[in-house]
């Protein structure tokens, strides 16, 4: 009996997106097997017989796994396609074979590391909060930033309707004359906006925000708006 798979968990091998979001797809009816939209999650497919395609082009499982990190510029948005018609991160990415799609977001003003791939699983574990992987962000901020406002940051401040994990927060740098700081923090999470918001909750707003590492993966010698291939031994320590 030849083996099949979930539906949702093939679109993420062909690098599509994540499982999670792979699913999200399936329920919005824009996805067919074998000329018919399914909307079912328990949907299982042969890869070796059956067609699947999403938004109406086919997908396949080209095989070989890619990982790109990126230094990502302000100015482009972290999508495969724009509405608005507005530069995306796949707009930087040349020379590559196999369509790759963004590991979670930047927004389109916060410069800094970014990861691409077509490996949908892998993606899933960067991104699913269950695995804490730390991402580290430099963010200016207005004003001279208290040690009590750290603190706070620290220890969990409240965002929408949601409360902060403990975060590492240090002080780089404040500047009386121009009225700034500068802080390091890490987080795990990847609430949208979350860094700016974080800052708003102490009365800080953020002037200028980059991301400096993913894990311990960092982009100080990558020039902004450049990529590289990350290493086997790179990919791996993210999945662990």
């Amino acid at each position: 009996m030849e083996e099949e798979i979930r539906l949702q968990k093939y679109m993420a091998e062909c690098g599509v997106a994540s499982r999670r979001k792979a699913e999200e797809y399936i329920l919005d009816g824009k996805v067919q097997v074998n000329g018919k939209i399914v909307t079912e999650l328990g949907t299982k497919i042969n890869p070796n017989k059956d067609v699947v395609y999403f938004n109406n082009r086919k997908i396949e499982n080209e095989g070989k796994n890619i990982y790109i990190l990126l230094n990502k510029p302000i100015g482009y948005v972290t999508t495969t396609k724009d509405q608005f018609n507005r530069e995306t991160v796949l707009d930087l990415i040349k020379n590559v074979k196999g369509r790759v799609v963004p590991v979670g977001r930047l927004d389109m003003y916060t410069s800094g590391a970014l990861i691409l791939t077509n490996d949908g699983n892998f993606t899933y574990k960067i991104t699913h909060p269950s695995h804490e992987i730390n991402k580290t962000y430099i963010a200016t901020i207005r004003g001279i930033i208290t040690e009590e406002e750290v603190n706070k940051l620290k220890n969990g401040v409240k965002i929408d309707d949601y409360t902060t994990r403990p975060a590492k927060v240090k002080i780089m740098k404040t500047d009386v004359e121009k009225n700034i700081s500068r802080i390091e923090i890490t987080i795990h999470e990847g609430k949208n906006r979350q860094v700016r918001k974080m800052c708003e909750a102490v009365g800080r707003n953020v002037v200028a925000l980059h991301r400096s590492k993913i894990g311990d993966i960092g982009v100080k010698d990558l020039q902004l708006g450049t990529w590289r291939y990350l290493s086997e031994k790179e990919v791996e320590k993210l999945k662990k």
